[in-house]
Formats: C-alpha cells, sequence, structure tokens
C-alpha cells in the first residue's frame, strides 16, 4: 500500500509537470521570455521596454527585464542565465553588432528563441523587430539639407560606436551628402546616446569651430537636446539647425517650442509589442508571416508635431 501512495504521488506530479510544460507550447499561460535590453538610462529604450511589458502583460506571459548598461560582456552573461533559468524565449536589444553576437549564438544553441528588438548584430537571430537605422539618416540628413539649402557645414554627433544604430545612421547621412556637394562634415564624434555627453561635446565644438557650424546631426534626441543646450547657452541656436532622431516627449515639445528643428519619429510601442508577439509565436512553433519586421521612421517637424504629442 505505500509503495502504491508513493507510485500514485510520483505518478500525479508527472503529469501536472508535463501539463506545466504543455503550457509553454499550447498557451501563452506558463511562457517566460528573457529580455537583455541596451540601457534602461535612454528614455527609447525605456519605451521599447515599457511596451513589451505592457504586452506581456496583456498577453499573460512572464517578461524578465535584464539592463546591459551599454555593457556587450554583460549581455552576453546575463543571455547565459536566462539560458540556465530555461526561459522560453529571449528578447536581446543588442549593445554592439559583433561583440552581442555570441549572446545569439548561444541562444540558438540551447535551442531558445531569439529575437532581436530595434537593433542588430552580426550573428542572425531567429527573428527582428525594428526599423531601418538607414533610413533615419537619410531622412535627418535630406531635413538638414533642406534647412541648409544645400550649403552649409554640419557636425554629427553619433550613438555608440559599434552599435547598428551609429553605424547605420551614419552611413545614411553620408549617402544624402553625396548628393549635396555643398554640404560638409566639419566633425564628427560619438556621445554614446547620452544627453550630459551631447553637451559637453557641443560645447567642445562651439569653442572650436564656433559660427563656422551650421547644422548638428545628432544620431538620437537623448545627444540632439544636449547640443541644443549648449547651443542655446552659446546665443548661436538662431544661426545653428538641430535635427535628432526618436521623437521622445521633450524633443516633440521642443519641436512644439520651435527650439529644435526637427526630430525623425521611432515606433517605440510597435517594436515592443511586435518582438513580444514574435516571441510566442516561436514558442508555440507558430508560422510567423515575417522573420524580420521593419517599421518605417517619420520625419517630425513644427507642422505635423501635434499628431505625435499625446
Amino acid at each position: 500500500m505505500k509503495f502504491c501512495t508513493i507510485f500514485s504521488v510520483i505518478i500525479a506530479g508527472a503529469i501536472l509537470s508535463g501539463c506545466n510544460r504543455g503550457g509553454n507550447k499550447d498557451g501563452e499561460k506558463g511562457i517566460v521570455i528573457g529580455a537583455s535590453m541596451l540601457s534602461l538610462q535612454s528614455e527609447f529604450v525605456v519605451n521599447v521596454k515599457d511596451a513589451m511589458e505592457d504586452h506581456a502583460k496583456e498577453k499573460n506571459v512572464k517578461l524578465v527585464v535584464n539592463d546591459a548598461q551599454r555593457t556587450a560582456d554583460r549581455q552576453v552573461q546575463q543571455v547565459e542565465t536566462f539560458i540556465s533559468q530555461k526561459v522560453d524565449a529571449i528578447i536581446l536589444n543588442p549593445c554592439e553588432v559583433e561583440a552581442s553576437s555570441p549572446a545569439i549564438e548561444k541562444a540558438k544553441a540551447a535551442g531558445i528563441p531569439v529575437i532581436n528588438v530595434n537593433s542588430e548584430t552580426a550573428a542572425a537571430p531567429d527573428g527582428f523587430v525594428g526599423s531601418r537605422d538607414e533610413e533615419a539618416g537619410e531622412i535627418a540628413m535630406e531635413q538638414i539639407a533642406k534647412l541648409l539649402n544645400g550649403k552649409g557645414n554640419v557636425v554629427m554627433i553619433e550613438g555608440y560606436m559599434g552599435q547598428a544604430a551609429q553605424i547605420k545612421r551614419s552611413a545614411g547621412a553620408k549617402t544624402v551628402l553625396g548628393k549635396y556637394p555643398g554640404i560638409h562634415i566639419l566633425a564628427q564624434q560619438t556621445a554614446d546616446w547620452d544627453r550630459a555627453k551631447g553637451m559637453s561635446l557641443m560645447e567642445n565644438w562651439i569653442q572650436s569651430y564656433g559660427d563656422k557650424i551650421n547644422a548638428v546631426f545628432a544620431h538620437n534626441d537623448e545627444m540632439g537636446m544636449g547640443a541644443l543646450q549648449a547651443l542655446e547657452q552659446s546665443k548661436l541656436k538662431n544661426k545653428v539647425k538641430v535635427v535628432s532622431i526618436d521623437a521622445i516627449a521633450d524633443a516633440l515639445q521642443a519641436v512644439k517650442d520651435g527650439r529644435l528643428d526637427a526630430t525623425v519619429y521611432q515606433d517605440a510601442k510597435g517594436q515592443g509589442a511586435g518582438a513580444i508577439d514574435m516571441a510566442i509565436q516561436l514558442v508555440k512553433k507558430e508560422p510567423v508571416e515575417k522573420k524580420e519586421i521593419f517599421i518605417p521612421f517619420q520625419l517630425v517637424t513644427k507642422e505635423n508635431v501635434d499628431t505625435f504629442l499625446k
């Protein structure tokens, strides 16, 4: 009798365990997704993270978010931890194209589907949801060319070196400049996506180049707003055009107020929700219509900014 009772408990436990594991395949409930984000000091990355959390809650899945703090090595370690915890899927917001690639390779080797959100890696993930960063660079530089009537000097504040957005936004901007021989890059340097660093870099350029600067192209709004502060303090703002990317809240307000000349809208909500949806589909082994989803960028100026303000 004692043996039969123990045997019954073991069988019941196995059945329950099987049901729980089956929940990961047959329905959203029970699915656990790990996410490693580039940096939660960046407002845009936080917007993507918030959209992921909101959508995960709607879909009744568990989302565990880690901050890689702009460090690829830390990001790889976070993915290794997710693998050891046997999460059902991993969403990666990569720190770097090359240095974050081992995270992709490790997840795939473990049989865990991995989706890149917002940024790319050299190693191919199972899916991607984001936007074409070269398009953002092209839109921003076309607007600058229009504001300068095809002639002038531009300084370019770049993002974190080696990250896909930095590489592709620079490339997109330079493609456009090939059409405008009268516009020249006076200087370009990284400010690591950071507002304070963007302000400091702009202060240095103001000292070095003064009124030779006609426009600023910043790879994101954080750095663009920093540059704008430096220009306003130097009394050069009315002579210098500033265009940046992401359309975060205070950049949109600055466009409405006429302080920032333009920003380029990137859909954080669409990217975050899309990554969660793709993760669920891959976990459930459902057919995924598109393994790469690219959401278009949109130019935001004073004329259409109210459409984007909420």
